[in-house]
């Protein structure tokens, strides 16, 4: 089962599973579907793969019937850019909208480079890290088996976000929570991130994804930042990052 399931060319109906901790959808569940269809678009049309993402949330995507439309900004040769937007269906206000730049892959020889070696993970190895919801029902992180080890924490889909998701739409989801993995204190104020850019090496090899993050907030501001390296169990491949907007919780504190 997927978490968003389609009725016909950009008409959508998520699931429980693509609920977020509070008030509407989780902003990587919107941003997988939205990446998702550009993807499977791309593959029918040559654009090549997804090499980056940025996400906007414009407001709270609710859980009904959901309508997108894809938009080309610039096709063809070897860097495409495309858009993507999604709206509560019968509504005029878009929810969210995503820009995706795909990429042809081309092969380069590079006189004297060599590969960095990188660590190498096994997540099993780690405890599991499931979270419920604060509402008490099913939501996003459930489509998701959780680990958490050595700063990373590793997550493993197991629902696609869409039927036959690419990398990318499998990488957003996880990425979504570098600001919400090691947060500077835990239980204390609520941190959306109103926006989510994700940069992709390459593809993931297997299937976890491993996210190594950094978050740094400032009150003053009621701001934040959060991001950080993206692994799979061989290695690096990619990077997330976003603004984080710090919120006073709406009543007892209580942390996804």
């Amino acid at each position: 089962m997927a978490v968003f399931e389609a009725h016909g060319a950009g008409q959508w109906t998520p699931t429980a599973l693509a609920q977020g901790p509070f008030s509407g959808l989780q902003g990587g569940a919107v941003a997988g579907l939205l990446a998702g269809e550009i993807e499977l678009l791309a593959a029918e049309r040559s654009w090549g793969e997804a090499l980056s993402v940025s996400a906007w949330f414009l407001r709270p995507t609710p859980l009904v019937r959901l309508r997108t439309e894809i938009t080309p900004v610039r096709v063809g040769g070897r860097i495409s850019i495309v858009d993507n937007t999604v709206w509560a269906d019968g509504h005029d206000q878009p929810c969210a909208m995503v820009r995706v730049t795909l990429g042809v892959p081309r092969a380069i020889e590079v006189p004297g480079f060599a590969s960095r070696p990188d660590a190498t993970f096994d997540p099993l190895q780690y405890p599991s890290s499931a979270r419920a919801a604060p509402h008490g029902g099913p939501w996003f992180m459930d489509a998701m088996e959780a680990r958490t080890g050595d700063g990373i924490g590793w997550f493993r889909l197991k629902e696609d976000v869409i039927a036959g998701a690419g990398p990318m739409a499998r990488v957003l989801g996880p990425a979504d929570w570098a600001h919400g993995i090691f947060r500077p204190l835990a239980n204390v104020v609520a941190d959306p991130n109103p926006n989510l850019t994700v940069q992709l090496l390459r593809a993931p090899c297997g299937q976890w994804i491993g996210i190594e993050p950094q978050t740094h907030w400032h009150p003053d501001t009621g701001g934040g930042i959060g991001g950080g390296l993206i692994r799979d169990c061989a290695g690096v491949i990619g990077r997330v990052s976003m603004s984080v907007a710090l919120t006073a919780f709406p009543g007892p504190a209580r942390v996804p």
